[in-house]
């Protein structure tokens, strides 16, 4: 049953593939599945299940077990043909057994997370999406039994291991302060579980607090001392003389840690790239982990080696606002500097050629193309970013690295924004990129290249091939381990109910709205993505209202972020306010060359339309017409004004009457 989960880390809960919800019955009915789950996809006979099922079970408990077995089977797989074998909950020998991955079971899911995590550092690429995963006490609503006691015991010390050696791993590669917090909490509420003791030392160490770090060690072993009469153990006892002595090895390195091996620049910059393709909290260390990289590499005075780490955090970028513009900026100028250093040293005597290396070259152009994405650019930046991409494509294809290609092909892509009606542009290069991606098993790239032509195709309203973009890079990304994919197609889905509300019996703004509500909620539980997530609930609003001819929205508690300068028209128009509206619209800049500006080229010409603004009006229709066969806010992917055409016809209209 391809698609289908099923939750037991908090409420027992099922979902069909298409992510609504399955009935799955009584609590009796629940309590099967669950302890199928718990199984692991091992058979359970009936004489076990019964047992577990009732402390004194009824004369009838055989028949009253399978009339919950038949009642789950037809909740789990509705469209099952009559007298067709099930496939999910199955009947084996004397018993039965629940037939999914093991990646459709959250627990499940956990549990191997854990595993990848014990062995490997970068297996806390999956951990933190794992424990972000629990929404309770494991099977919370089987409270009576023995086996579900057993099981939620069992479930919840894997939980508190995970905790401490995702904070583990955490400190090992550098990071500190920010977990005191967290490792406060989870002390104060297991108090016995020594290693968390040493674990908020640490973090309370690199933030600087060592005097504090002394009195939680201080405070662990009076608590062991007084209530247990044991004294700390010897990693506890190590810990504290460590920082008495203030020991290197506690000190934040200025490359990184894992497994308590100090790494270089170029092997820490690698990691941050693993983490920053897991999304959450692990891409907000992992940008704070590059950069510190870089800056470790440029202090060696190696230009060589500074431009490698530079280079090497190749992670696709599919938005064209930073989520962090000052480091953004930083690394740009480490790539600009580099890239003449490099220069001058291929200049010299001694020197075998006039230029650096090709593919250092092309990786530190591509790298200024790709993170030269802020709204607030000035136009000179813009200009040497735009030709940063070009000359990074022609040397990539010169040296003939697919993935160097691909990299340099995502900068290309990001600097496509020059103008409206460039998504038959955009859909050709991400074409290419998952024409490469495929062929050379670059999995992230062509996740990247999926979406891309996801955004293109929507821009273009071919809402057929979109759809079966969004379902090749779902299904990627799991084996990309890429969180972010799922809330990106789930905004796709919920464009493509508000533009189906415009066709008579379509689902209504309602609908529509709540479908985007939910895919807001799962976009702001992810950390670290403020250039994608600010402002754009709001806008998919105002978008829905004017599908449907009504005006924009007027709660004030609604955060339109970057939008807020093309949207305050509008709104202040909703509230009938028509002179600050026209000042509001005469102090409008030109929309920025990023996803959104046919949208708010749009959302210019209905205001000037509305108020009558002629000259404005007229370079709103100069602007739009190249993308008068696309959709307003579509080539995101994630919303849609409806088409372009429609404001066009507004603007050319107002322009055209007399004085």
């Amino acid at each position: 049953m391809e698609g289908m989960r099923i939750d037991v880390l908090g409420a027992v809960r099922a979902f069909h593939d298409d992510g609504t919800p399955v009935d799955l019955g009584g609590p009796r009915h629940r309590e099967v599945l669950a302890r199928l789950v718990a199984a692991g996809g091992r058979m359970v006979t009936t004489d076990t299940l019964v047992d577990d099922l009732w402390t004194d079970p009824p004369v009838r408990a055989v028949g009253a077990l399978r009339t919950f077995v038949a009642a789950l089977r037809r909740a789990l797989e509705p469209g099952r043909p009559p007298r067709t074998p099930p496939r999910v909950l199955v009947t084996e020998g004397p018993g039965y057994a629940l037939r999914l991955p093991r990646e459709a079971v959250d627990a499940h899911r956990f549990e191997d997370a854990l595993a990848r995590a014990r062995r490997t550092p970068d297996g806390l690429t999956g951990l933190d999406a794992a424990l972000a995963a629990w929404q309770g006490p494991a099977y919370a609503d089987v409270t009576g039994s023995a086996w579900a006691r057993r099981e939620r015991t069992r479930l919840e010390e894997l939980r508190l291991e995970a905790v401490e050696l995702r904070a583990r791993l955490l400190l090992d590669s550098g990071s500190g302060g920010e977990l005191v917090a967290e490792l406060g909490a989870h002390v104060a509420e297991h108090p016995w579980r020594e290693p968390a003791w040493g674990l908020l030392a640490r973090a309370l160490h690199r933030a600087g607090r060592q005097a504090d770090a002394l009195a939680t060690l201080r405070r662990a072993r009076t608590m062991l001392a007084d209530q247990l009469g044991l004294d700390p153990g010897a990693d506890l006892r190590r810990l504290e003389a460590d920082i008495l002595h203030d020991a290197p090895t506690l000190q934040p390195p200025h490359t990184g840690w894992t497994s308590g091996v100090r790494l270089g620049p170029r092997t820490t910059v690698e990691l941050a790239r693993t983490l920053s393709l897991a999304g959450g909290d692990a891409l907000v260390h992992a940008r704070r982990d590059r950069l510190a990289a870089v800056r470790a590499a440029q202090r060696t005075g190696d230009v060589t080696l500074t431009a490698r780490v530079i280079g090497a955090y190749d992670v696709p970028a599919l938005w064209s606002r930073a989520d962090d513009p000052a480091q953004s900026r930083a690394v740009v100028e480490a790539a600009e500097h580099t890239l003449t250093a490099l220069d001058t040293a291929a200049c010299t005597p001694t020197a075998s050629g006039t230029t650096a290396p090709a593919e250092l070259r092309a990786r530190l152009l591509a790298t200024v193309a790709v993170e030269s994405r802020s709204a607030d650019l000035p136009a000179a930046a813009r200009g040497r970013a735009a030709r940063a991409a070009r000359e990074a494509e022609a040397l990539a294809r010169e040296v003939g690295d697919p993935a160097l290609l691909a990299f340099a092909l995502n900068g290309v892509f990001l600097q496509s924004f020059t103008r409206p009606g460039l998504a038959p542009a955009r859909d050709a290069i991400g074409a290419e990129i998952l024409d490469l991606a495929t062929r050379h098993d670059l999995p992230n790239f062509a996740v990247l290249g999926r979406l891309i032509r996801l955004q293109s195709a929507s821009a273009l309203g071919d809402l057929d091939a979109a759809t079966a973009h969004a379902e090749a890079a779902e299904q990627l990304a799991v084996r990309t381990e890429a969180p972010l994919v799922p809330v990106l197609t789930a905004w796709f889905r919920a464009r493509v109910t508000a533009a189906a509300g415009t066709a008579p019996g379509g689902p209504t703004a309602a609908t529509a709205a709540a479908h985007y509500r939910a895919a807001e909620d799962a976009l702001a539980g992810t950390a670290g993505m403020p250039g994608l997530h600010r402002g754009l609930f709001p806008l998919a609003l105002l978008g829905l209202r004017l599908l449907h001819d009504r005006p924009a929205p007027t709660d004030p508690a609604l955060d339109w972020g970057p939008y807020r300068p093309w949207t305050r028209p509008l709104v202040l128009l909703a509230h009938h306010r028509h002179d600050e509206a026209r000042a509001a619209l005469a102090a409008l800049p030109d929309p920025p060359p990023d996803h959104m500006q046919e949208a708010l080229w749009c959302l210019t010409a209905h205001a000037a339309a509305r108020l009558g603004d002629r000259p404005l009006a007229a370079r709103a229709a100069t602007a739009l017409r190249p993308a008068c066969a696309e959709h307003a806010g579509a080539q995101s992917g994630l919303l849609t004004l409806g088409p372009v055409a429609r404001y066009l016809a507004e603007a050319e209209s107002c322009a055209a009457d007399g004085p």
